[in-house]
């Protein structure tokens, strides 16, 4: 691990400008042993600066790292971080407010795996919350897709927590590795499965859940004539905060590839469209062929960077997340990446291959 006396400068406000920047390069900054200073935090969101659910997350990932935080406070728009050694153990995040649980996770897993022992993270905020994945897609895409680059997690709902009272809680046991796996997903082949669930909270009435549901079982049908689509409404009893309502469903493919469409119920939002919001999101991530939905896509970059090996994965259009995930990836690791188009000739079809030298890093702990 070496220690730089200059920090690695990030201007927070490049690309896609938000909280991913400042997760991405506090995660890699704990693994990689370098200081980093982020200027221009968040510079042109509508409320700059760090909000609660980034503050956490750093903190968090400064408490994994016994790293030194400096100009960590609500609104702050610069921060710098000067990490110790990772440590095992328990750890516990709380946004306080409707902050997603599953942000302080991408900020904080990938730390985790590079401790000497299993670290058990207490997560408290929403777990399904806008602007984020909801625990269900980390739960059913991110897990099981992270486990092909060799990385074993658990995450134990305790509490679902919804906008805007929040109070959910998980916890999430992470094993620590030697080194990841690099991976491999250029075919997707074909849809098998697509199921889901669509759920109510609180006092909210069980007919959303069921017209939530149908609407989005309603919508695939038009596109997807062969399949049993099965979207489980569910009333949510104990495990749940406040109110909510939401839907979530995934399809997976022949050859373990998967891909969800969400949404949340707002007030004054009929059931109806939010099925129908979440079955497009859907249906929108597999037409293009690729291998990933859009959001995934950017969540795997700091793991691809990270893998001893060279990663392979095909995707629809590259966001401006992955763009984002790439920059900050390659500026503090020694991974190199390369983003090439593909014609198909048999269909309209253009997907990505998104490439990736990874940078490797032995887990020095293990």
């Amino acid at each position: 691990m070496k220690m730089d006396s200059a920090a690695v400068e990030i201007d927070g406000s490049v690309m896609e400008g938000g909280g991913q920047i400042l997760r991405v390069s506090a995660a890699l900054s704990c693994i990689t042993g370098s200081s980093i200073q982020i200027t221009k935090i968040r510079a042109g969101r509508s409320t700059p600066g760090l909000r609660p659910q980034h503050l956490s997350g750093l903190q968090l990932v400064s408490d994994l790292c016994s790293g030194s935080l400096q100009g960590a406070s609500i609104g702050s728009t610069d921060i710098s971080l000067t990490p110790g050694k990772i440590q095992s153990g328990n750890h516990t995040a709380d946004t306080q407010t409707a902050g997603s649980v599953c942000l302080l996770l991408q900020v904080a897993l990938p730390c985790a795996l590079y401790a000497d022992a299993a670290s058990q993270l207490c997560l408290k905020g929403g777990t399904n919350a806008e602007m984020a994945p909801q625990i269900d897609y980390t739960i059913k895409v991110f897990k099981p897709i992270l486990e092909k680059f060799g990385i074993h997690f658990d995450c134990d709902i305790r509490m679902r927590g919804f906008y805007p009272k929040g109070g959910g809680e998980v916890m999430v046991t992470v094993n620590p590795v030697k080194e990841l796996q690099p991976v491999t997903m250029m075919e997707r082949g074909n849809i098998t499965k697509i199921h889901g669930r669509a759920y109510v909270a609180g006092v909210l009435p069980f007919k959303l859940a069921k017209d939530m549901s149908a609407a989005a079982v309603r919508t695939i049908r038009k596109e997807i004539k062969e399949l049993y689509i099965n979207i489980q409404p569910l009333q949510e009893k104990d495990k749940a905060f406040g109110n909510g309502n939401g839907i979530i469903i995934i399809a997976e493919s022949s050859t373990g590839c998967l891909f969800a469409g969400s949404a949340l119920g707002k007030k004054g939002v009929y059931a109806d469209k939010v099925g129908i919001e979440a079955a497009e999101m859907l249906l929108r991530n597999i037409r293009h062929n690729g291998c990933v939905d859009e959001f995934l896509q950017d969540q795997l970059i700091i793991f691809m960077a990270l893998a001893k090996g060279t990663s392979r994965i095909r995707t629809g259009a590259v966001t401006l997340h992955t763009q984002t995930a790439i920059h900050i990836a390659e500026k503090l690791t020694e991974a190199k990446f390369t983003i090439t188009k593909c014609e198909d000739e048999l269909s309209s079809n253009v997907t990505y291959v998104i490439e990736c030298q990874g940078s490797g890093p032995a887990n020095p702990n293990l």
